[in-house]
């Protein structure tokens, strides 16, 4: 039976909160709320919401709020078992049957091939094995083919892992897990039946402002909600990628570097390749908000 060892990862929704903003993930109060309750009912938590709102750097700011090791599972068209959970050295394998004496028979070959010293883990069964405390990120599911949350779903539901030659593998320590979509497709009901759910928007103007002078104390208040009202605007056109909050960060910093104090026309045209990273949502910017080149 999975046992766990695991003290609650935060002791409070509050406290939540506070070690997350020291590690620099300023949180609001579902968000610190539902961190707390993943740890505390050891349940997945499952986050949805735009690219760049930071559902991948919650994960990261709770392992580094919690002293754990984050292992990721980057989700892609195509994933498989072999990527996600495990799969053999065929060639060490190979490499042991010529080695072994000819007399040996088959049932003892196969039972000297199939060892740990043959597994190779992938981060699903890494995550799973650790007696540490350790956080799972699995990155960007819906990315994945319906057929890889069948799988997720034994992860899930029990956490353990089932391998046909050495046999159920159940976690000792279970890991705090956080799935991330950006919700390009619907994930099944089983899955979202086995998580919590928080859903992640861009952040209002006032809590972004405070994020941007968290990541760039040097700029400064007038500049840094100049800013933050600019990102509002582009967010607001149709483009193929909206500004991140990393990239609005990352426009703070340029600002500074460039010793930009006031965020007019010339100042958004020079810099805009900072923040938008498509030819097509450069002239969009520039003839929606009448932009001098």
């Amino acid at each position: 039976m999975t046992t766990s060892t695991a003290p609650t990862w935060f002791s409070s929704p509050a406290e939540a909160a506070r070690r997350l903003d020291a590690v620099g993930y300023l949180t609001d109060t579902p968000t610190a709320t539902t961190a707390y309750l993943a740890g505390a009912l050891e349940k997945p938590l499952l986050l949805e919401g735009p690219a760049g709102v930071g559902k991948t750097e919650l994960a990261k700011a709770v392992a580094r709020a919690t002293g754990a090791e984050l292992i990721r599972l980057q989700c892609y068209e195509g994933l498989d078992e072999a990527r996600a959970l495990y799969e053999w050295n065929y060639k060490k394998q190979l490499l042991r049957i010529q080695a072994t004496n000819a007399d040996q028979d088959w049932e003892q070959t196969h039972d000297d091939i199939f060892t740990d010293e043959f597994l190779l883990t992938r981060p699903l069964l890494t995550a799973i094995r650790r007696s540490e405390p350790t956080v799972l990120l699995i990155d960007e599911v819906d990315k994945t083919d319906v057929e890889v949350e069948g799988l997720l779903l034994e992860i899930l539901s029990d956490f353990q892992v089932t391998i046909p030659e050495l046999g159920t593998v159940e976690a000792v320590r279970r890991p705090f897990v956080i799935l991330t979509s950006n919700a390009s497709r619907e994930l099944s009901e089983a899955v979202k039946r086995r998580c919590l759910y928080l859903h992640i928007a861009y952040p209002e103007a006032a809590r972004e402002t405070e994020i941007v002078r968290s990541h760039v104390p040097e700029i400064s208040d007038r500049l840094a909600g100049q800013l933050v009202a600019m990102i509002g605007r582009l967010r607001e056109l149709e483009l193929k990628k909206a500004p991140s909050i990393a990239e609005s960060v990352d426009w703070a910093r340029t600002l500074v570097a460039l010793q930009i104090g006031k965020l007019d026309d010339a100042a958004v045209t020079r810099t805009l390749g900072v923040v938008l990273k498509h030819h097509s949502d450069h002239e969009r910017a520039i003839r929606e908000l009448k932009l001098a080149r």
